[in-house]
């Protein structure tokens, strides 16, 4: 009697908030990940799709780092301007990149060589999934996203990151009293992330008024210049996670 085949494992069984495009590989972005990526990206076991992350996986922040500091992650870390930045102003703590264009992490990792930064790290996956699978629990003192994706076409929306299923990964991750930063130049996104975040068991409001002021260790990048010139205000937002 032969047996059942098991039920095919879903690829993903959640919309993801990036699509990956492929393009050209310049040259400096193949030396980046052929000398470079052994020291600054970490090596993490894939579930079934390649940015995925295997349950179970969990870094010790400590062995990566070499030390004992605290620690700030930064999804959707782009070309890294914002997060090298940070790591060369802030020796002191250690910088977790979270991103899945790969051109956007060889250029981190080249201007991070550059800047001989030792506290900075990057990791190429699935936000959620680095939250919920790859970090300890209550192991960041900050989290920041600056300039998601808006996804602002409403057949696309599903696809934003911050939603109410975002915010107990994120509060799973942050110590407590650790920080949730977030930026965005568009108004309906920056809504949703309030509507998201007030009511969530895990966090509250770091802010008064309708908006956050402009978190100062966050520098001006691209995104938000690009958003300032089409006359886009800039929403800040930023939430405290609550004691467990």
């Amino acid at each position: 009697m032969s047996e059942t085949p098991a039920e095919p494992r879903p690829y993903r069984d959640k919309p993801v908030s990036f699509v990956r495009r492929s393009g050209r590989v310049t040259e400096a972005q193949d030396r980046a990940w052929s000398e470079l990526a052994p020291h600054y990206v970490i090596d993490v076991q894939r579930d079934a799709a390649a940015t995925s992350i295997l349950p179970g996986s969990t870094l010790d922040p400590n062995a990566v780092w070499g030390r004992t500091a605290p620690l700030i992650a930064e999804i959707g870390s782009g070309q890294g301007h914002a997060i090298v930045h940070a790591a060369g102003s802030r020796p002191d703590t250690d910088f977790l990149a979270i991103e899945v264009f790969r051109a956007g992490l060889a250029r981190t990792m080249l201007d991070a060589d550059r800047a001989e930064l030792g506290n900075l790290r990057l990791v190429e996956a699935n936000a959620p999934e680095v939250l919920q699978h790859l970090l300890p629990e209550a192991s960041l003192d900050e989290l920041w996203i600056f300039f998601p994706d808006p996804w602002h076409k409403n057949k696309h929306t599903k696809r934003r990151l911050i939603t109410p299923e975002f915010a107990p990964l994120a509060a799973h991750a942050l110590k407590d009293g650790g920080m949730l930063r977030l930026a965005t130049d568009w108004e309906d996104y920056a809504v949703q992330m309030r509507e998201s975040l007030d009511p969530a068991p895990g966090f509250t409001r770091a802010f008064e008024g309708e908006w956050a002021p402009r978190f100062d260790g966050r520098i001006e990048t691209a995104f938000e210049r690009k958003g300032a010139r089409v006359g886009r205000d800039i929403r800040d937002l930023s939430y405290r996670r609550v004691p467990r």
